[in-house]
């Protein structure tokens, strides 16, 4: 016990220095760069009518399986705490998210919406909200830095009461989740079939979430009947079509106990190799996440500005037809009162204004015009004046309405998506470039990577 307490103060110090492993880095750059309020990809795409979910820091673990399966005291065991409680009764009958901070703390349902804001339409269950709880410790051990546990109730057959659709938030949660562990039980309750039949049906959408484990496996006797054991669940998993499968491991688990040693093989560490290949795949997901993010930034930026390009072009056309017809329909008034001016002027008035030859240019243009004026009846000339006038207003409604211009961007608008484009392209892809790289080198060389 002495060692334990020296190594969990040992990572705890780590975390008050602010030691951070480089996965763990990793994903808090990657929500920063979302997140930022300045220059974050969300406000980012926003401005741009798309809508962004930031990354989360850390990966969820949910353990289910009958009551007494020992879901808790594997979380115990992992952060080397003792934070959950742990027993033969049903301990826990709510949902409890264990996850890592800067110091203990316990918070209620409300409180637990406020961390975990995605989590938030568990409001839509009834009842659930008051059996909500969250456990913050400030252990640093194993990969506890970067997941986040969430214990659910135990499982029961018969006439066990929930006061909460149990079934259907495991269900719900199983599609949050990042990885879904399943203990059973052999002490008599690894054939529950409240926990066959939700693991069936959460096999459907998210099989390869699903890890089974035979937990307690040092208590189920001897070698023979935890043979016994497992091949009694195996059969009953493979009676249902959807968990049949080639391939299914249910590797033998327990906590070890040095006051209690057991000849039984355990294979815990297989649960936190699982987890590690979570964290390592979910760290692959949020870079490619980014980028592809990035790529469609790019792209709705670029499709405002060329939208934008064709808009103006379309308003500059529109303004142009408008002023021709704006112009047409003032030129038939002006055309009529220039008839009437001159017809009321005299010959030496006219040659006076325009001169000799002017008059006679204006004579030759307008004397046919005036000779079919004067051919027409004084109704036909009333009627005449009267259609000329309300073409013209025809031709100036037309202008007004039809030719319409579209609002455009302004130049400090335009400026400012040029910017927003350049920071995606130079600076985040840039970002992403070196995490990935980071990423990498906990593996391979830089010699391997080219560098």
């Amino acid at each position: 016990m002495s060692g334990k307490v020296k190594s969990r103060s040992v990572a705890n110090a780590d975390s008050i220095t602010g030691a951070v492993s480089c996965d763990e880095r990793i994903l808090r750059d990657c929500h920063q760069l979302y997140t930022d309020p300045d220059s974050g990809l969300i406000s980012v795409a926003e401005s741009v009518d798309v809508k962004l979910l930031p990354p989360r820091k850390k990966i969820t673990v949910m353990l289910m399986g009958n009551h007494s399966a020992g879901k808790s005291s594997f979380i115990n065991w992992y952060v080397e705490e003792h934070i959950q409680r742990t027993g033969v009764a049903i301990e826990t009958q709510g949902f409890n998210f264990v996850t890592s901070g800067r110091k203990r703390e316990s918070l209620t349902g409300n409180a637990t919406l406020h961390l975990y804001p995605h989590f938030r339409p568990l409001q839509e269950f009834k009842g659930v909200s008051e059996y909500l709880s969250t456990e913050i410790c400030t252990s640093r051990q194993k990969r506890f830095s970067l997941v986040t546990f969430v214990d659910s109730p135990g499982l029961v057959d018969g006439d066990m009461k929930y006061p909460f659709d149990v079934d259907e938030v495991i269900m719900w949660l199983g599609d949050l989740c990042d990885l879904v562990l399943v203990f059973f039980d052999p002490m008599g309750q690894a054939l529950c079939k409240r926990t066959l039949n939700i693991v069936e049906r959460m096999n459907e959408k998210q099989g390869d979430r699903l890890r089974f484990y035979l937990s307690k496996a040092d208590e189920a006797g001897g070698e023979s009947d935890r043979q016994r054991v497992m091949m009694q669940i195996v059969q009953e998993l493979c009676k249902r079509p959807g968990l049949n499968k080639c391939g299914f491991d249910m590797p033998t688990i327990y906590i070890p106990n040095p006051n209690k040693p057991s000849r039984c093989v355990n294979q815990i560490e297989e649960v936190c190799r699982a987890i590690e290949k979570t964290i390592n795949q979910t760290v692959q997901n949020t870079l490619n996440s980014l980028e592809k993010d990035c790529e469609v930034i790019s792209e709705a930026i670029t499709d405002k500005l060329s939208n934008d390009r064709q808009t103006s072009a379309m308003n500059r056309r529109a303004r142009c037809k408008s002023c021709l017809l704006t112009l047409l329909g003032f030129t038939v008034p002006l055309a009529l009162m220039a008839l009437l001016v001159l017809g009321v002027l005299s010959q030496e008035l006219l040659e006076v204004a325009l001169g000799h030859e002017g008059t006679e240019t204006l004579s030759l243009y307008l004397t046919p015009v005036v000779k079919a004026f004067d051919s027409l009846s004084v109704e036909q000339q009333l009627y005449g004046c009267g259609a000329m006038v309300l073409l013209s207003f025809l031709l100036l409604i037309i202008a007004r309405f039809s030719f319409r211009t579209q609002p455009t961007l302004s130049g400090k608008q335009k400026r400012q998506l040029h910017e927003k484009l350049e920071y995606v392209q130079e600076v985040v892809k840039t970002k992403k470039k070196k995490l990935y790289e980071d990423y990498l080198r906990q593996s391979v060389s830089d010699h391997d990577m080219g560098l």
